[in-house]
């Protein structure tokens, strides 16, 4: 029946069978260097747990062949080292290619470092030597002391052999699983045990394969392009490859109620037509006519209920097919029908989760584990090593038993930093804030809502929020000399606006009879009231005297009666500095609260609350540690305000002192944040601690897991049989310090409810009889007595009395008569007890504990304090604090979610994993018509592959308005690929098919933030893609050719970043590979690099004469060394700070400015798609003919195409040009533009100031479509009187364009008032001006501030400049140098030195047109550009027929 209804349909259509070529677009990125090996990325993967399993993993790998096989084996050979769920991640990390960086890298470091000798697959290097055989390693450590050592990086793989210093270092160059490595590695790590060299494994592949491997993770976009200006080429593609496009997923989706991969297995006969049937429905439904206002309205809830009426996993490939085919799929998605229940249940979500989590409508957010995940903000390769570092702590509850909703539950609470977890209440009216954010005018701008710590922000950048979110209080003795520092830093935080409430505690002198004439800090106290009681506290704060004061002086009594006396001439020093002054109120607070704290010497600060260490507190480094403070708590913040914990009603200063991790006194000990623990995650076989000897072959998990299951306890008996406390007390009891810290133990748990508290022993001497008498009576009235008679037994016993009696006596009966005690059941334990279990005890001190023999420890909730010193006392209050502390880290909020059932939210999607997987907790929250869920489909369909997941639960937030105009892929494998031969694939690409042929597509790659990649291959328009004038598949081919190294550089003297300065980045053999400056924007640099070792140091000449390098963060060198080494082995980004210090050095070099340079003429210029590249040529052209001196063209590379950076260099050879193609990366914190025009249009302004080597003076910008009629050389020397640039004004003469001077009228005429408005078409730049009055560094400025407004700024690059004519003067051009025919009158035309082909709103005549009409040497120059262009082109496609591979190497490749 069915075979017969699809037979008439196929005749009703009327379908021919015609081969034809099916058209779309595919896209690939492949990395610049080769594949890299499966078993080397492999080892890497299992590096990072640990240099012990490298090495393991490394021993355990032999030759290995085939590559499937191999690539199976090498699984095999892991899953040896990884547990289930690791492996996963294994898999997950491999098709990912995640790890082949940190292989090239090292292949890098060995190319650059030490080029390896002729035909050797292996090597050593000794000190600088080096060796292709064993045998040469005896010759070569003779003299290897005489030699220097070689540079180590952190990420060497070093043999963990004895490590000595004083010996050679060997490292070794080769593939492991190699013959070659094998014996190498066989001498090597037998040399390294015995201690007489140190052994390094660097990867070396002597043979690299020649493909380059096809990489993932990032997004390509086919967005739909305005046609309002015609403005594509009509010169002819020649060469069109056809490329074989797998289209066998396209067959499972549903095109007007047919489900064709349904069909296709049905009737496998009736293929060829089923697949032109299905073309032909889609070509009918791939109507893009605009959509009525009132058919969108619904779509979102209308893709919704068809996802949802799909099963759960289809419903997930159905959201990727609807959000990355919007345009096609919009019209069939208006005929579905939407339940009213449905409606409301969306709507319920959607007020839920706008007023808990700040979710709004249109919204997406993904939260893995509680853990949200921004997609603006990650990709695929920061969400593996998020998810790497949850599977510890899954793995660990699923071995304590906590398994299914309940480890979701857990993992959803807010565990509170190891060093956020104690604080003090700074609610204490001793400190005196010198402001406050929520209450100050100076603040009032700010939005106040605390939902706005969940809006997306840029890395680095602080929210303004008028909140006290932040605070800081210092505890300051007013003479001492650190005091000046601190306060002026304090200050700077106040002026700059940060978001931190800023409070001080003043010690001074609390005796009665003190007098500020005698004592500089009552002095200062004192006038600091007056001030305050005169104007306010922050003028009183902020216009101190310590601006008198140099740093290294200190205040004295001078200081400050010389400051009243001048600022305030006629008030009394003695009614303010004297004994019975009026402004002595509250002067002993200060130190009274700070003598409560416990806190140690001053200076000390609090952020909020919590304590900085002494080695914060150098000022030095205080301002840095201050705003990585509020950086790391404002995650902290956002998680409450996810959690509903932190609501916009909630006073933020009580919610944080309101914590339990508030605590009354510090103890140094308990408040560590140097803090180590017990893993209790293990499961032993055997669990007897009787037999030592069995006992002492476990590891340190395993002897923990049997001390928790033999552990016996001194508990209440608590009604739900819980305790969120469990203390461990570690000694020899037989000592008196042993009994004190137990008894103290003791009388806590008997004031406590929720404690319990365990006894372990370690004897001083080997255990005995004889030396255990005390601890034998403890553990036998713990296993024979009942809770109160046992604590009550032992408070008894541990009297000095009894104590005394008992090891005088040890033969002697216990006898402590006690009501309730059962005297039998106790003595018959007593003197059968062994000592074997206490050998077991003291084992595990002396192994897991890492005590000596005797000495004391407290473990609490598998925290270890100790080893404790003799005469240390550890008291009943440090036990209270520790239990606070230990219910703060979430113990009591444990106890609560395990005692109640988690609740069920209702979702749409809920997937569950298998019993007793380790899964994940997932969360998605998505509308989907966005660009989230373009994105978060792709990987949710990954994540899925890969893991167990528990409860994805797929909300909607659905809005209105639909955004999504363009097509997109993001390009993601669930798992490595093979072909039929056996051989890998190259790697996963994008693929668009069946994609309607009427609009002009723009093809966007969306990479990582620190990708820059390139197109390299692709003859077509990849900018104005029109399918109806192709055939077969438009290919384009993009390379990653730079990973980005990014910094921020400060200057610590000023704490400012150090406008200008210079930095360079290369290689040891080429130390100057790139250059740039640090912008006065956030101290932001960039270089270009890839994965290797670099070097960056600071430009020679004024950067190197006047700075020096002090301290760096993030980089691979000491943090003191001047030459800053960094390591790229990875896809992440890579973001450094640098610290330099001003240092005046005499240089014997003359200035820059003195030598001569060569009279180039600088242009730069902007093209993306054929058409601008053919203008662009022309432009180059017209330059040419019009100048004498030698011409050197800057391209922005970002957007040129393949054919024209191939064709530029014959051009430049025939012409006699230079050229240089310049490339930038949008920096991330700066706003982003989506849309590639006006990408472009802010790479014509915002980065002039590093687009540039420093070399260059001055630069013209001269537009794609422009003709050149004059010298530029004229308009390169023109006078431009201060500016650091000129513009040629819009031309007024043709007056019938009035109506669209939209300058004339509104914003422009008042903010322009006399001045002109300037066109962007053409405009010189003094570079040395300009980068000395940090004009780049204002223009970014302006522009973040005025680009959060999606309405300002329309015309990007002509707006900006002139938005900030009055801060960055503009130098008027005359009016001749440009002339556009829209605005300029046709008599000024014969004057014009360049004609630029405006867009005409008026008549929107096409560009082609309007030059060969407007410019009749335009076709002239068009026709001789063809002309050289065919005769470039006829040699390539010549070369090109001969090599023309066969059809089976075209589908490899």
């Amino acid at each position: 029946m069915m075979r017969t209804f699809v037979l008439l349909l196929l005749l009703l259509f009327n379908i021919h069978h015609v081969l034809s070529a099916s058209k779309g677009v595919s896209a690939s990125l492949k990395a610049k260097w080769s594949m890299t090996p499966f078993l080397l990325e492999t080892s890497e993967f299992i590096g990072e747990d640990g240099n012990d399993k490298f090495w393991q993993f490394v021993d355990t790998v032999k030759e290995l062949t085939s590559v499937r096989s191999y690539y199976n084996l090498i699984l095999k050979k892991a899953a040896q080292f990884l547990s289930d769920l690791q492996l996963s991640l294994l898999k997950f990390a491999l098709s990912l290619r995640a790890y082949s960086p940190a292989v090239f890298a090292s292949q890098q470091v060995c190319m650059a470092d030490e080029p390896p000798p002729q035909a050797c697959p292996a090597f050593v290097s000794v000190h600088g030597q080096h060796g292709c055989s064993t045998k040469d390693i005896k010759k070569l450590l003779k003299a290897a002391a005489g030699r220097p050592k070689p540079y180590l990086y952190k990420n060497d793989h070093r043999y963990p052999g004895l490590n000595k210093t004083d010996v050679p270092i060997v490292i070794l160059y080769a593939e492991i699983g190699t013959k070659k490595f094998t014996s190498f590695h066989k001498v090597l790590s037998e040399k390294a045990e015995e201690g007489t060299l140190i052994y390094v494994l660097r990867h070396f592949v002597a043979n690299p394969k020649p493909q380059k491997m096809l990489l993932s993770g990032y997004g390509v976009e086919l967005a739909i392009k305005s046609t309002e200006y015609k403005a594509v080429d009509d010169t002819k593609v020649k060469g069109q490859l056809v490329i074989a496009v797998n289209a066998e997923d396209d067959d499972n989706d549903e095109v007007q109620g047919f489900l064709f991969g349904t069909l296709k297995k049905s009737h496998p006969e009736l293929q060829e037509q089923l697949g032109e049937l299905r073309k032909h429905l889609l070509e009918s439904t791939n109507d893009l006519a605009p959509l009525k206002v009132w058919e969108l309205q619904d779509l979102s809830f209308q893709a919704a209920a068809r996802i949802m009426s799909m099963p759960k996993y289809d419903g997930l490939k159905l959201l990727r097919d609807l959000s990355q085919n919007f345009p096609s799929k919009a019209r069939s998605l208006t005929r579905v029908a939407v339940k009213q229940e449905m409606r409301k249940e969306i709507e319920e979500n959607q007020k839920r989760l706008s007023e808990t989590i700040g979710v709004h409508p249109g919204d997406g957010a993904l939260f893995i584990n509680g853990l949200h995940i921004d997609l603006d903000i990650h990709n695929p390769f920061s969400i593996l090593d998020i998810i790497r570092g949850e599977a510890r702590v899954l793995e660990g509850l699923h071995n304590l038993g906590i398994k299914g909703e309940h480890q979701g539950t857990l993992l959803r609470l807010p565990v509170n930093h190891v060093e956020d977890s104690y604080a003090l209440d700074i609610r204490n009216p001793a400190i005196m804030w010198v402001n406050d954010i929520e209450n100050d005018l100076l603040y009032r701008s700010w939005p106040t809502g605390v939902q706005e710590l969940l809006r997306a922000t840029f890395p680095g950048v602080i929210r303004q929020i008028r909140r006290n979110f932040f605070n800081l209080v210092l505890f300051l003795d007013p003479v001492q000399e650190d005091s000046i520092e601190l306060v002026k830093l304090a200050e700077l935080f106040y002026k700059h606006k940060i978001p931190l409430r800023i409070g001080f505690v003043f010690v001074v002198n609390t005796e009665d009879e003190i007098d500020g004439f005698s004592d500089a800090g009552v002095a200062f106290y004192r006038l600091l009231n007056y001030i305050a009681d005169e104007y306010d506290l922050s003028q009183a704060l902020m216009s101190m005297m310590y601006n008198k004061v140099d740093v290294g002086e200190t205040l004295s009594v001078d200081t400050v009666s010389a400051y009243l006396k001048r600022k305030f001439p006629k008030a009394s020093a003695e009614r303010i500095l004297g004994i019975d002054s009026e402004y002595d109120d509250k002067r002993k607070a200060g130190a009274q609260f700070y003598r409560k704290t416990g806190l140690g010497a001053l200076p000390l600060a609090l952020f909020n609350g919590v304590p900085l260490s002494p080695e914060e507190m150098d000022p030095d480094e205080l301002e840095t540690i201050i705003l990585q403070r509020i950086m790391d708590t404002t995650n902290v913040f956002q998680r409450a305000v996810f959690m509903g914990q932190l609501t916009e009603g909630t006073d933020v200063v009580d919610y944080l002192m309101d914590q339990p991790n508030v605590v009354p006194r510090i103890n140094p000990l308990i408040l560590s944040t140097d803090r180590k623990y017990l893993d209790f995650t293990s499961s032993p076989v055997v669990d007897d601690w009787e037999d030592t000897t069995m006992f002492s072959y476990l590891d340190s998990r395993d002897k923990t897991a049997v001390m928790a299951k033999r552990m016996k306890y001194f508990t209440k008996n608590d009604e739900d049989g819980m305790t969120a406390v469990t203390i461990w007390i570690v000694g020899d009891f037989e000592k008196d310090s042993g009994r004190r810290l137990l008894l103290s133990a003791l009388k806590h748990w008997k004031a406590s409810p929720g404690v319990r508290v365990g006894v372990i022993a370690n004897p001083t001497g080997k255990p005995s009889e004889d030396n255990t008498v005390l601890y034998r009576a403890i553990w036998a009235s713990l296993l024979t007595q009942k809770n109160k008679a046992a604590a009550d037994f032992l408070q008894k016993l541990l009297k000095e009395e009894s104590v005394h009696q008992y090891i005088q006596h040890p033969k002697q009966t216990f006898v402590v008569p006690l009501q309730g005690m059962d005297e039998d059941a106790f003595e018959k334990k007593y003197n059968t007890l062994e000592v074997d279990f206490i050998h077991s005890q003291q084992l595990f001190c002396r192994d897991v504990l890492k005590l000596s023999r005797g000495q004391r420890a407290v473990v609490s909730n598998g925290r270890i304090l100790g080893p404790f010193e003799e005469q240390e006392e550890f008291i009943v209050e440090d036990f209270h604090l520790l239990e606070k502390i230990a219910l703060s880290t979430s113990a009591e909020k444990v106890k609560a979610k395990v005692k109640q059932m988690g609740m069920k939210a209702k979702h749409v999607l809920h997937f569950s994993p298998r019993e007793n997987e380790v899964f994940y907790d997932v969360v998605a929250i998505v509308d989907p018509l966005t660009r989230e869920a373009q994105k978060m489909s792709s990987l949710l369909i990954v994540i899925l592959f890969h893991f167990a997941v528990n409860g994805l639960f797929y909300e909607c937030t659905l809005s209105l308005s639909v955004s999504l105009c363009s097509f997109y892929r993001f390009v993601l494998e669930s798992d490595v690929t093979f072909l039929a031969n056996d051989s890998v694939s190259l790697g996963p690409m994008a693929r668009f098919m069946e994609l309607p042929e009427s609009p002009l597509l723009t093809l966007n790659m969306i990479t990582p933030e620190s990708w820059m990649v390139e197109a390299v291959r692709s003859p077509y328009d990849l900018d104005n893609i029109h399918l109806q004038e192709v055939s077969g598949v438009v290919t384009a081919e993009y390379e990653l050719e730079h990973l980005l190294l990014e910094g921020h550089c400060f200057d610590l003297s000023t704490g400012q970043p150090p406008r200008g300065l210079q930095f360079t980045l290369g290689m040891s053999q080429d130390p100057l590979m790139h250059d740039t400056i640090v912008m006065a924007n956030l101290g932001y640099f960039q270089l270009k690099a890839n994965p290797g070792a670099w070097i960056l140091k600071l430009r020679k000449g004024r950067s190197e004469d006047i700075y020096q390098i002090l301290a760096h963060d993030g980089t691979d060198s000491p943090a003191d060394a001047g030459d800053v080494v960094v390591v790229l082995n990875s896809f992440h980004s890579k973001i450094i700070k640098v610290r330099v210090s001003i240092f005046l050095k005499i240089s014997s070099r003359s200035d820059d400015g003195e030598k001569k340079k060569e009279d180039v003429l600088n242009i730069f210029s902007v093209a993306s798609g054929h058409l601008y590249e053919r203008f662009l040529r022309i432009m180059m052209l017209s330059v040419l003919r019009h100048t004498k001196t030698p011409v050197k063209f800057w391209f922005l590379k970002n957007y040129l195409s393949p054919s024209f950076k191939e064709t530029i260099p014959r051009m430049a050879e025939a012409y006699g040009f230079q050229y240089e193609l310049v490339q930038y990366k949008w920096p991330r914190w700066l706003h982003q533009q989506s849309e590639k025009q006006r990408i472009i249009w802010g790479y014509k302004i915002l980065f002039l100031d590093v687009l540039f080597p420093l070399a260059v003076d001055k630069i013209i910008f001269v537009d794609a479509d422009q003709i050149v009629r004059a010298d530029l050389k004229e308009l390169r020397d023109l006078n431009l009187e201060g500016a650091p640039y000129g513009y040629t004004p819009f031309c007024d003469s043709r007056r019938e364009m009035e109506g669209y001077r939209f300058w004339k009228t509104g914003y422009w005429a008042s903010h322009l008032g006399h001045r002109k408005y300037h066109i962007s078409a053409l405009y010189v730049v003094d570079l040395k001006k300009f980068r000395k009055i940090a004009a780049g560094d204002r223009l970014r400025g302006q522009y973040q501030a005025l680009s959060q407004d999606p309405n300002s700024l329309s015309n990007l690059d002509q707006d900006l400049p002139n938005n900030m004519i009055h801060q960055v003067a503009i130098k008027s051009l005359p009016q001749d140098w440009l002339w556009c025919e829209t605005w300029c009158d046709d008599t000024s035309k014969a004057t014009a030195k360049t004609i630029d082909l405006c867009n005409n709103p008026k008549t929107k005549e096409p560009k082609l047109t309007a030059a060969a009409r407007i410019v009749p040497e335009w076709v002239e120059y068009d026709n001789e550009i063809k002309r050289l262009l065919a005769r470039v082109q006829e040699p390539e496609n010549t070369a090109t027929q001969r090599q023309t591979p066969a059809p089976s190497q075209q589908k490899q490749g």
